[in-house]
């Protein structure tokens, strides 16, 4: 069954040291998404997401036009970040796995999403929802993210470790039928 990933309901999330001491978080504003979500075989269900790489935001504007210049995610040149599964595994009633393809400046790699099922519920306004919850762990510069400085005192500017973090609350697309 068809499903639309709500984006008013759902976040992506992420976070990166700063100089080493510190964790810079920020979250991309726009993306959408479809889930075949087989409640009874969830291991046959496929995800689909797309994210506009310019609604990157860290509530810091000069760090955000430097993230979508070509240093980082280029988005002139690689306007959509993209993920697509390759496959599901079950690991009990409320988790499981996704495996799939993560698309970041034309670089395709594999990555597992840890993933938390958080329940499937009718809503006040007739239409079926359920919720998931996700997060991986990405090094950048495996996607081409190889800007940085230096410190004076040793290490990095920015980390090459990125933690993601997903909350998605979809709708059922609901089946109906034209009336001759």
């Amino acid at each position: 069954m068809a499903w639309k990933i709500d984006p008013a309901h759902s976040e992506i999330n992420f976070t990166v040291r700063h100089m080493m001491i510190s964790n810079v978080r920020g979250r991309f504003e726009r993306f959408e998404g479809t889930v075949e979500f087989d409640e009874q075989n969830p291991t046959r269900s496929s995800v689909e997401v797309k994210i506009e790489a310019a609604s990157i935001n860290t509530r810091e504007p000069q760090r955000d036009a430097h993230l979508r210049s070509p240093d980082f995610l280029d988005v002139e040149k690689f306007p959509y970040i993209t993920f697509k599964s390759k496959r599901i595994e079950v690991l009990d009633s409320n988790r499981g796995r996704i495996v799939g393809d993560l698309t970041i400046r034309d670089v395709t790699k594999e990555v597992t999403l840890e993933v938390e099922y958080n329940g499937t519920v009718k809503s006040p306004f007739g239409h079926t929802s359920a919720g998931f919850s996700a997060t991986t762990t990405i090094n950048r510069k495996d996607w081409g993210l190889q800007w940085n400085v230096p410190l004076e005192a040793g290490g990095w500017l920015v980390g090459e470790t990125v933690h993601i973090n997903i909350e998605i609350e979809m709708i059922k697309e609901e089946q109906t039928q034209a009336v001759a």
